[in-house]
């Protein structure tokens, strides 16, 4: 594969255009320095699997060439079924355009080809998910076909002789489709509806950030590095309020303007440059927005009040343009900034020949990072309900990111990207589980304040608002369920795989060969970033942990929580720590403690059901006021732990580096309470969702409470 680190002066020359909305920072040429660089960036890149053998190469352009022909096939026979004159039918056309990683040039090994079917105005969408469906199971190379047609954006999702491909389906007002039509024309637009407007927008998207760089190939190197880098730093996920794909391109693609002739060694180095000094929430532009009068809605803060409120905007430069980063909250942006920060301290170095590029890939030890983490579960019973679950419950972690944020005792909630198998339950019925973990900052105390921090509001109405979800478009099934636990640091090689802890402690200088086998995946370069968020439902008052009734029973929790608690009682038993019986009036404690200077008690949870409404609320937060009913409701204990709710995680703070924390999951009364339509709270921000039915499921309420003293 050819880079870019030769003729330099020559592409210089060939520059006159201007790129960008401003001119460029600097137009200086390489040095000899910067081209020995990148060539040792190139080499750096290579043991990661950046860069696809030729070999691989030739085989998607030749599934993507068997595709286009089953296309023009396809077309051909609709035509002739609805009777479209023969003179018209010979140059009908049709066509599969790529976009994405591949149309970037940037994907990796084994990723996956996001494509577009275009065809023409006689062809219609339920032609796609019917006759064109039925000719792709026909096909002996095609394996696991799959159509998501009630997508926020459409989609067939299938295998190709090996290579995984997402089509989507745009119908022009067009008679025939050209070979050479170029998808970056506006007039394209004209009375088409909304599904084909965004299937089209990733396709116009990447090609025009291809046609607002000025140098394709130092482009795509760097993006390469960019790339890498945000995967192995943790900060590459779109969906988690990270950045996607498409927004890195822009990112690498606007500092490529700013220094039309700096090869990809420089770029890097100044792509952090800019944007760790870059005065967010000023937007991230590739060109001047236009106006196509198609009466399309497009990011401008001056005519929507909401777009006044993004973070971190990074505007698509096709019609209409768009922020690709309206997921971004203040703890991600923070976490991204000074990550930013740290890639320009390294590449300082090694401009300086202080440093290898070895270091800028070292993937960061996330659960040293912080003292605190929130452990979420999902789980389910069958394989197939576990991969939905874990897609609704991942595409909602923001939304618990964002309570969290708002509480005024936190000032930073960072969820890693990676999810981790979960631990499994001990007995014989299958479960399928998946966990995340969040790392939590807790704000520094003044003078000797006892404060009481609850964070069950917080996890309540983000819980409440993935079972809405489940429940409204129909995919719920009672075996599926959510639960989360406060952890310290200390004790999560407790519920992580060891394998991966160890190897989270290593240096990636003591060796690439652990790359290969690592829990990253560089495959993973799909990017939702250019789906405007489908409409979502949060109630300020649902409960914690919405289980069905039969996750629990009065004599032994079988639900998430119960593997959680399972995971650190075990341990902890296992090194010689007497387990620790704290019998609360009217509640049973079955699980020994979890392992701290201090005693922790791990108790189990069985409530079933309690009006989410009445979660308790021991820290008033803006928007979460408590009413009297809800306080009569507490039930405090002498020590100041809330007993009535499960799940209960109490924190002492003797000062800012020993926390002490008690994990409470007591047995309540199990007698299943239904949760009336009629006391559900109306939720202020999204209240676009369904009601929930006349009789919902039955739900465990959970909460996780932390006190705080000096």
């Amino acid at each position: 594969m050819p880079f870019p680190t030769t003729n330099q002066g020559q592409s210089a020359q060939q520059t006159p255009k201007h790129y960008g909305i401003t001119s460029p920072i600097s137009m200086a040429l390489p040095k000899e320095a910067d081209l020995v660089l990148t060539q040792k960036l190139v080499e750096a890149l290579k043991p990661y699997g950046v860069f696809e053998e030729e070999l691989e190469l030739q085989r998607r352009i030749l599934v993507l060439g068997k595709l286009n022909t089953l296309v023009k096939e396809w077309i051909r026979e609709i035509s002739e079924s609805k009777n479209i004159p023969a003179s018209l039918i010979d140059n009908v056309g049709g066509k599969i355009f790529t976009f994405g990683s591949y149309r970037l040039g940037v994907h990796t090994k084994g990723a996956d080809i996001d494509a577009l079917c275009v065809a023409p105005r006689h062809v219609e969408r339920s032609d796609f998910f019917t006759s064109f469906y039925e000719k792709l199971k026909e096909q002996e190379e095609v394996k696991d076909l799959r159509a998501v047609e009630e997508a926020f954006v459409p989609v067939i999702k299938l295998s190709f002789d090996g290579i995984e491909i997402d089509i989507l389906f745009a119908r022009l007002a067009l008679q025939t489709i050209p070979e050479n039509l170029d998808l970056r024309d506006d007039s394209l637009l004209k009375n088409l509806d909304i599904r084909c407007i965004r299937s089209l927008n990733g396709c116009r998207v990447t090609d025009e950030i291809l046609h607002l760089v000025p140098n394709i190939e130092n482009f795509r190197l760097t993006l390469r590095a960019i790339k890498l880098w945000a995967k192995r730093r943790n900060i590459y996920s779109n969906i988690l309020g990270f950045l996607g794909g498409v927004s890195w391109a822009m990112l690498v693609a606007r500092t490529c303007q700013l220094y039309p002739n700096a090869v990809a060694s420089t770029l890097v180095h100044k792509f952090f440059l800019v944007f760790s000094k870059w005065e967010w929430p000023n937007p991230v532009l590739l060109k001047q927005p236009e106006d196509c009068n198609l009466n399309l809605p497009v990011w401008d803060p001056r005519v929507t009040p909401s777009d006044r409120y993004h973070l971190m905007p990074i505007i698509t430069p096709a019609y209409p343009q768009q922020n690709s980063t309206y997921n971004v909250s203040a703890s991600t942006r923070a976490v991204m900034v000074d990550e930013f920060k740290q890639g320009l301290a390294i590449t300082d170095e090694i401009l300086q020949n202080k440093a290898e590029w070895s270091k800028l890939f070292e993937a960061p030890n996330f659960f040293q990072k912080y003292k605190h983490y929130i452990v979420l579960l999902a789980s389910a019973s069958t394989e197939k309900q576990h991969l939905e679950w874990v897609g609704l419950v991942e595409s909602k972690i923001r939304i618990l990111v964002g309570n969290l944020e708002k509480n005024e005792f936190i000032t930073l909630a960072h969820v890693n990207p990676q999810s981790y198998p979960g631990p499994k339950e001990g007995n014989e019925k299958e479960e399928f589980n998946t966990m995340w973990v969040i790392g939590i900052v807790f704000k520094k105390l003044e003078g000797s304040e006892n404060l009481n921090v609850d964070l069950t509001f917080d996890i309540q109405s983000f819980t409440d608002t993935v079972y809405r979800q489940a429940i409204s478009s129909k995919m719920f099934e009672q075996d599926m369920k959510i639960t989360a636990m406060h952890v310290k640091r200390k004790q999560l090689h407790q519920l992580l795989p060891n394998l991966v802890i160890q190897k989270r402690r290593k240096h990636s200088t003591e060796g690439i060969r652990s790359v290969n086998d690592s829990s990253l995946d560089l495959s993973l370069d799909s990017d939702n970033s250019m789906s405007v968020p489908s409409p979502t439902g949060t109630s300020a008052t649902a409960a914690k942990n919405s289980l069905p009734s039969h996750a629990a029973s009065p004599q032994r929790s079988s639900g998430p929580a119960a593997v959680l608690s399972d995971a650190l009682g075990k341990t902890e038993m296992a090194k010689g720590t007497s387990p620790a019986v704290e019998a609360a009036e009217g509640t049973k404690s079955v699980t020994g403690p979890v392992g701290s200077r201090s005693a922790h008690a791990l108790k189990r949870s069985s409530s079933n059901s309690s009006p989410p409404h009445l979660s308790p609320q021991s820290v008033k937060r803006p928007g979460s006021p408590l009413s009297t009913e809800q306080e009569k409701k507490l039930k405090v204990e002498e020590d100041g732990l809330v007993a009535e709710d499960s799940g209960t995680a109490s924190m002492e703070m003797q000062n800012e580096e020993d926390l002490k924390t008690d994990t409470e999951i007591k047995e309540v009364d199990s007698t299943g309470e239904k949760m009336p339509t009629t006391q559900r709270m109306p939720s202020a921000d999204l209240s676009d969702v369904a009601l929930l039915p006349a009789n919902p499921i039955p739900v465990v309420k959970n909460s996780i409470k932390l006190r705080l003293s000096r």
